[in-house]
C-alpha cells in the first residue's frame, strides 16, 4: 500500500478537525453541517457536501478514516490526486442525493396516508413539531410508520460513509482479487465477492428496516455511494481521462 497519499491525508486531517472542533468550541456543528431532510428548517443545500465531514462518534470516524486510508490510498496512487478527489466527492454528494430521494419517497407515502385519513396539513406539521398525535389514528396507520415519518423529518445524516462506499466499489473493481475481512468475520475473502455482499446487506437492512450493523445507520446513503461509484467506474472504463493532474 505504501505511504499515505496527499489527498487522503488531507481529507483525514479535515475530518478530524471538524470532529474535534464542536466539543472544543462548545457548539453543535451538526445543526448547520449535517444533512437534514429538505422540509426541515435546518436544511441547507451545502449540507450535501458538509455532512461528509461530520461524524457522530469516535468509532464512526475511526472506521471511516481507516477505510479511507486503506482503500483510498491505492486508488489515489493509481489515479492521481485530482481524479481521486473528483471521484470521492461525486460519490459522497451522490450518496446524499439518493438518500434524500429515498427519504422523500418514504416521507410522502406516509404524508399522503395521513391526509387520506383526515388529518390537515396543520395537524401533520404539529405532529412533526411536537411529536404528539391522537392515538385514534393508529387504527388506520401503524405506529412504526409514524415513528419513521418523524425520524426522517428530524434526524440528520452525518459521515463520509457514502463516499467511502464509492471508494470501496472502485477498489473492488480495480483490485478484485485483494483479500478483505471483517473484524467479526476474520476470514479473508476476495474484494470482488466481499464488497457486493457488504452492499447487499446494507440494501437488505435499508429495505426491511432490520439493521444488521446496528441502529442509526443511513443504509441508503451507503447504497447510494456504491451505486454512484459503480456508474463512474463503468463510465471511466469506456472513456479514459488522462489529464486530471
Amino acid at each position: 500500500m505504501g505511504r499515505i497519499t496527499d489527498a487522503v491525508k488531507h481529507l483525514i486531517i479535515i475530518n478530524v478537525i471538524f470532529f474535534a472542533a464542536g466539543p472544543l468550541l462548545g457548539t453543535n456543528l451538526s445543526e448547520w453541517l449535517a444533512l437534514y431532510f429538505p422540509k426541515n428548517e435546518n436544511f441547507g443545500i451545502w449540507q450535501f457536501v458538509s455532512h461528509m465531514f461530520m461524524h457522530g462518534s469516535f468509532m464512526h470516524i475511526l472506521f471511516n478514516m481507516y477505510a479511507l486510508w486503506a482503500f483510498g490510498t491505492p486508488l489515489e496512487q493509481m489515479w492521481g490526486k485530482n481524479k481521486f478527489l473528483f471521484f470521492y466527492f461525486s460519490a459522497g454528494i451522490g450518496a446524499g442525493i439518493i438518500y434524500t430521494l429515498v427519504n422523500y419517497y418514504q416521507f410522502n407515502g406516509v404524508y399522503r396516508e395521513l391526509i387520506q385519513i383526515g388529518l390537515s396539513e396543520g395537524d401533520i406539521q404539529q405532529m412533526l413539531t411536537t411529536g404528539q398525535y391522537n392515538s385514534n389514528i393508529l387504527t388506520q396507520i401503524s405506529e412504526k410508520q409514524i415513528s419513521n415519518f418523524y425520524q426522517i423529518y428530524h434526524t440528520p445524516a452525518v459521515g463520509a460513509s457514502g463516499a467511502i462506499y464509492g471508494v470501496l466499489v472502485a477498489f473492488g473493481m480495480s483490485f478484485p482479487n485483494a483479500k478483505l475481512a471483517l473484524i467479526f468475520f476474520p476470514v479473508p475473502i476476495a474484494a470482488k465477492y466481499f464488497i457486493p455482499v457488504l452492499i447487499a446487506l446494507d440494501l437488505f437492512s435499508g429495505v426491511t428496516g432490520f439493521s444488521l450493523f446496528g441502529g442509526g445507520i443511513a443504509h441508503f446513503a451507503h447504497v447510494g455511494g456504491a451505486v454512484i461509484g459503480f456508474i463512474m467506474m463503468q463510465y471511466w472504463k469506456k472513456n479514459q481521462f488522462n489529464r486530471w493532474n
